[in-house]
């Protein structure tokens, strides 16, 4: 929708950088094919991922289908599973509609001269580059996808399934991009879900990363869904070092109205941890949001204090925290792997929340996370406004990662 072509846009950086390699790579050996040879597309997609009948763990589906009580307005975003998810297993028979395209036979006659003809009258007329996909294709392409921040074993996996059944075969960029984009997708097809909503309130939702992620501005947006939901949502300014945090979660706040629970410049970040869970009991909110200062990866100090944090929360609640989500910077490329690692052994990251994917020739990191870590991937961020906060929908990340034009 709208989003998808915001993203469209937004991710030119990346796109462009891919489609300008992959043109180069095909041109690079390849040669002119008149466009009656080109219609005949080998492109069986290996897209038979109906793997994803498990979005959410079984605990959460449950408990969210307990929350039927409360009606969800007309929200488009589904970044956290509201009841209406429940019944979203039923969706899957809509891969298995795929084999209701009748046999290629009847396809061929009807959409290989008729569409050429009525887009440009000379169907003939327009040749296309086209390689042969052998080994030095598929180490450039490998090289490419590297370069594009997706990781060694990940572009291996995703050239090698490109190269099963078609190795030898002639392929144009177009048809290169179809595939890459339906590996893609299969890989991030079972990270994205929502972020799940308990009955337990407050639900305690602990936001952590590293400097400059975007953590604050996150948690202003999701905020302001939350209340659109009809959630009663505290928020925590639990970088108690910058006072700039606190401010600027305070202007979030307003924007959302969304009340916001501050301490003095330098005070203990897990006292107000404490005394924030306590002041939501008490007002009967459903959502804590607490966010906590941004921290490296490689300081054990700052790492320590995530820790206690965490276990003060547990003195309070010994659920809490009911999600920690992990905000990345795309643009940190696959020091993103690193930060996903050292926060999840300290803070049992439940979820990632990707932000900055405007700002980077390296979107390639999200897959490259999908694959290591398979965490699930509830929105991401290409951009300041309030709406630029979207849940994540992994064919459109494809296609537009990819630079795949869709109708």
């Amino acid at each position: 929708m709208a989003f998808f072509s915001k993203l469209k846009d937004k991710l030119f950086k990346s796109s462009s950088k891919l489609e300008e390699g992959l043109d180069a790579i095909v041109e690079d050996g390849g040669e002119e094919i008149a466009a009656e040879e080109v219609t005949p597309q080998p492109a069986p997609e290996p897209q038979a991922a109906p793997v994803v009948p498990e979005p959410v763990p079984e605990t959460a589906a449950s408990l969210v289908i307990d929350e039927v009580s409360e009606p969800t307005p007309t929200l488009t975003p589904e970044i956290f599973e509201m009841p209406e998810a429940a019944p979203e297993p039923e969706q899957i028979p809509e891969p298995v509609a795929k084999p209701s395209v009748p046999e290629t036979e009847p396809l061929k006659p009807a959409s290989k001269p008729g569409f050429l003809a009525r887009l440009t009258g000379r169907a003939s007329s327009q040749p296309v580059v086209k390689r042969v996909l052998d080994d030095d294709m598929l180490e450039q392409l490998e090289e490419l996808l590297i370069a594009s921040d997706m990781g060694v074993d990940t572009a291996l996996r995703v050239t090698a399934n490109i190269a099963e059944g078609r190795f030898g075969k002639r392929l144009s960029t177009s048809e290169i991009k179809q595939l890459l984009a339906s590996e893609v997708a299969r890989i991030m097809e079972p990270v994205a879900r929502p972020l799940p909503l308990y009955p337990t309130t407050p639900q305690v939702v602990l936001v952590v990363g590293v400097n400059g992620s975007g953590k604050t501005t996150t948690i202003g947006k999701l905020a302001s869904q939350f209340r659109a939901a009809g959630k009663k949502v505290v928020i925590a300014a639990g970088d108690t070092f910058r006072a700039a945090a606190v401010e600027q979660l305070q202007v979030w706040g307003e924007r959302a109205g969304v009340p916001v629970l501050t301490a003095p410049e330098g005070s203990d970040p897990a006292s107000l941890a404490f005394d924030a869970i306590t002041k939501a009991q008490e007002d009967g909110a459903d959502l804590l949001m607490i966010d906590t200062a941004g921290r490296l990866q490689n300081r054990a100090d700052l790492m320590e204090e995530l820790s206690k944090i965490v276990r003060v929360i547990r003195k309070k609640d010994e659920t809490a925290p009911h999600n920690t989500l992990l905000v990345l910077d795309a643009t940190t490329g696959q020091n993103a792997l690193s930060q996903v690692e050292t926060f999840q052994k300290l803070a049992d990251v439940s979820g990632l929340v990707m932000t900055k994917l405007d700002g980077t020739a390296k979107g390639g990191v999200l897959v490259a996370l999908a694959d290591k870590f398979g965490l699930p991937i509830h929105a991401i961020g290409v951009g300041e406004q309030i709406d630029d906060l979207a849940p994540f929908d992994p064919e459109e990340f494809a296609a537009a990662l990819t630079g795949l034009t869709t109708e």
